[in-house]
C-alpha cells in the first residue's frame, strides 16, 4: 500500500490503531489490554472479569497519580473503548448467555506489537534473518521448479553437502552456534510465535466480517432465494479457496499432526534449556507455545463452525415466513436499522407506552401456617404382595467414572495426546451409551481437551442382545497436562 498523503490522512482519521496511539489515555488503553489479553493469551473475558481487573488497575493508578487522573468508571471505559469511534474491543455476546464478553480487535494488537517494537532490544541479529530469506527463497525456487532433471541435481547437491557434513563431524570438526547466534534465532523465534498469534485473530476478524456482509446483503435482497443462495455459497467458497484460507487450513494440518506436536515439544525443552537462552529468561509460558497456537487456532474454527451454523439458521428463518406482508416489513425494519448504523438518531426513536400496570398488594400474600405434623402410632405395617418382580432392582447400570479417568491416564503415561476412540479401541464400552456420554462428561471437564471439527471418528459397541452399534462423533484429543 503506498504511503501518500491522502492514505495516510484516511488512516489517520478512520483506522483504530492510529486513534490508540493518539488517544487521550493511549498509555492506560495500551497498558492494560496488553497485560490482560496479549500476555496470557486470552480470546475472551467476560465483562464482570474484565471490570474488576479495571478498577483494580484505575485505583492503583490514581494512588500513584491522584484521584483525578482518571474520572470515569471501569465499565465506562471499557463501553467507550468498544464503541464504534474507538473500535479498540469487540463486545459481544456468545451463544448461551446474557452476560456481555470483550476481545481485542486485529487493529489494537497491531497498535500493541508496534509499541513493543519500540523498546530497545539487547541488540539487533540479522544473520538469521537473512538465513530466514535464504530458506525462503529457496523453498519458493525449488517449489516452483518444473524441470525434474533441475530438482534431481539440487537434490544431489544438497545430498552431497549433507555427507561432506557428516564427514566433518566424524573427523571431529563440529561447528556449534555461538551465544549470540542463539540469542539471535530466539529473539526471532520469539517475534514470530507472538506474530503468528495475532494472525489467529485477523483471520477470525474477517471471517465475522464477511458473514456480517452476507447478512446485510440478504436483508437488502430482492430476487429469488435460489440466486440468494448461489451468491452467499459463492462467497464462502472464495473464502475457504483464497491464499489466507488455504494458509490457515494448510497450518492447522500441519499443527494437528501429533508426531509434529511431540516434536515443537522436545525443541522447545531443548532450546530452552541451553545457557544463553536461559539466561535471558524466557517466560516458562514458551514451554506450551504450540498448544496456545492450537487452543487459537481452534477458538477461530469454532467460531467460523459457529458463524456458519447461525446463518444457515437465518436462511431457513427466511424460507419458513411465507407471509408477505411480514416480510415487507420485516424488510423495512431491517433497511432502516442499517441506514442509521453510523449514525444514531438523537432523541427517542421509539417510544412504546406501557399497557397495563402490574400490581401487587402486600396483603394478598398469606400469613405464615406452622407445617402440620403427623402423629406416628405403634402399628405393624401391612404386608403388601409377594409378587414383586426385583430383578429391575438389579439391573441398574452403574459407570465408574473413576475408572474411566484412571483409563486416560493410562493411556496418556507414553503419550502427549490420545483421541477418545483410541482410548474406547484399548478399554472396549462395557455398559454402551451410558459409558460413551461418561467419557464425554470427562472429556469436557479435562484441563487439556481439543476438538477437530474437520475430522469424523467412529466408536463401535456390542450390546447385550449381540448387536453391534455405532457412534460419529468429531475428533476428541486428549492432552497431557
Amino acid at each position: 500500500m503506498p504511503l501518500d498523503y491522502t492514505t495516510l490522512e484516511l488512516l489517520r482519521l478512520n483506522h483504530p490503531a492510529w486513534r490508540l496511539l493518539r488517544a487521550q489515555h493511549a498509555p492506560l488503553v495500551a497498558s492494560f489490554l496488553h497485560r490482560v489479553f496479549i500476555v496470557p493469551n486470552v480470546r475472551n473475558l467476560s465483562q464482570a472479569d474484565l471490570v474488576e481487573t479495571l478498577e483494580d488497575e484505575l485505583f492503583a493508578l490514581r494512588e500513584q497519580l491522584g484521584a483525578e487522573t482518571f474520572p470515569g468508571t471501569a465499565q465506562g471505559y471499557l463501553n467507550d473503548w468498544a464503541e464504534n469511534d474507538k473500535g479498540w474491543l469487540r463486545k459481544f455476546y456468545p451463544p448461551g448467555t446474557d452476560e456481555p464478553h470483550f476481545d481485542l480487535t486485529p487493529a489494537t494488537e497491531k497498535a500493541l506489537a508496534w509499541l513493543e517494537n519500540l523498546s530497545e532490544r539487547a541488540f539487533v541479529g540479522t544473520e538469521s534473518r537473512l538465513l530466514t530469506l535464504f530458506a525462503l527463497l529457496r523453498q519458493m525456487s525449488e517449489g516452483s521448479q518444473t524441470d525434474p532433471q533441475v530438482r534431481i541435481a539440487e537434490l544431489h547437491k544438497r545430498r552431497n553437502d549433507i555427507d561432506a557434513e557428516i564427514a566433518r563431524i566424524l573427523a571431529g570438526d563440529m561447528p556449534l552456534l555461538d551465544d549470540t547466534a542463539l540469542k539471535d534465532r530466539f529473539q526471532q523465534f520469539l517475534q514470530l510465535a507472538r506474530e503468528l498469534l495475532a494472525d489467529f485473530r485477523e483471520v477470525e476478524h474477517n471471517f465475522r466480517t464477511l458473514d456480517r456482509r452476507v447478512r446485510e446483503r440478504i436483508a437488502l435482497w430482492e430476487g429469488t432465494k435460489g440466486a440468494l443462495l448461489e451468491e452467499i455459497m459463492g462467497e464462502r467458497d472464495a473464502i475457504a479457496d483464497s491464499d489466507q484460507g488455504k494458509s490457515f487450513q494448510a497450518f492447522w494440518d500441519f499443527l494437528m499432526s501429533q508426531s509434529r506436536q511431540e516434536e515443537l515439544s522436545r525443541l522447545l525443552e531443548q532450546v530452552l534449556s541451553l545457557p544463553p537462552i536461559a539466561a535471558m529468561h524466557p517466560e516458562t509460558r514458551l514451554l506450551r507455545v504450540h498448544y496456545d497456537w492450537l487452543e487459537a487456532g481452534e477458538y477461530t474454527q469454532r467460531t467460523v463452525a459457529r458463524l456458519s451454523e447461525q446463518l444457515r439458521r437465518f436462511l431457513d428463518d427466511q424460507a419458513w415466513l411465507e407471509n408477505r406482508r411480514i416480510m415487507d416489513i420485516l424488510h423495512g425494519i431491517e433497511n432502516h436499522a442499517l441506514a442509521l448504523r453510523e449514525q444514531y438518531p438523537s432523541g427517542h426513536v421509539m417510544p412504546l407506552a406501557e399497557t397495563s400496570a402490574t400490581i401487587d398488594l402486600p396483603l394478598e400474600r398469606p400469613l405464615y401456617r406452622a407445617p402440620h405434623k403427623a402423629l406416628i402410632t405403634d402399628m405393624v405395617p401391612g404386608e403388601g404382595d409377594a409378587d414383586v418382580d426385583t430383578a429391575a432392582l438389579y439391573a441398574q447400570v452403574v459407570v465408574d467414572r473413576t475408572e474411566l479417568t484412571r483409563n486416560i491416564r493410562q493411556e496418556l503415561q507414553n503419550r502427549s495426546q490420545i483421541s477418545l476412540a483410541e482410548v474406547v479401541a484399548h478399554h472396549p464400552l462395557r455398559h454402551g451409551l451410558v459409558e460413551l456420554v461418561a467419557y464425554l462428561q470427562l472429556a469436557g471437564e479435562w484441563p487439556g481437551t481439543a476438538v477437530d471439527d474437520e475430522v469424523r471418528e467412529q466408536i463401535h459397541w456390542l450390546t447385550d442382545e449381540g448387536i453391534m452399534r455405532r457412534a460419529t462423533l468429531p475428533r476428541i484429543l486428549l492432552l497431557r497436562t
